[in-house]
């Protein structure tokens, strides 16, 4: 479904598994060309050390190359499904307050997509993020593979019964 920026963060920010966790969208770039997150620390996310619980900082990179990669390729025609294929992450640094991130789908990462969509009929690539402090000290690295596959070469949808 095409959506607007406004409306997708809203959206996210409300969805209980987001919310709960102090995930919050702060924008989505015009033209979903890429996405602020950040990261609240608080009373729902803080582990036994005091710091941001890693499953937390985890959950809050799940989303966001999947969704950027879905809307981009519908404005473009495609009609397609995306997933987040596989992910890593590291700890480099305990988040002891708020963390915050900044992807941006570059038109060179969108023209491989297209090629490789228009081509093979799938695409599939890994992206990596830096998650900082508000010093700007990077506390986690995360490297997400993004799954991409076209649906008008041959996908057949799947029947419930």
């Amino acid at each position: 479904m095409v959506v607007s920026e406004k409306t997708l963060k809203w959206g996210l920010c409300l969805y209980p598994p987001m919310l709960f966790q102090r995930i919050w969208v702060k924008k989505f770039h015009k033209g979903f060309r890429g996405v602020d997150v950040k990261i609240n620390k608080s009373i729902f996310n803080k582990n036994y050390n005091g710091s941001i619980f890693g499953g937390t900082i985890y959950a809050a990179t799940d989303p966001f190359y999947a969704l950027l990669f879905d809307q981009l390729l519908q404005r473009e025609g495609f009609k397609v499904r995306v997933w987040l294929k596989s992910a890593s992450i590291q700890y480099l640094k305990p988040g002891r307050g708020n963390l915050y991130f900044t992807i941006t789908v570059t038109d060179d990462m969108l023209n491989d997509a297209i090629e490789a969509l228009n081509t093979s009929g799938k695409f599939v690539k890994a992206y990596p993020m830096e998650i900082t402090n508000a010093e700007g000290e990077i506390c986690a690295t995360v490297m997400n593979e993004v799954y991409v596959r076209n649906l008008h070469q041959g996908e057949q949808p799947r029947i419930a019964y």
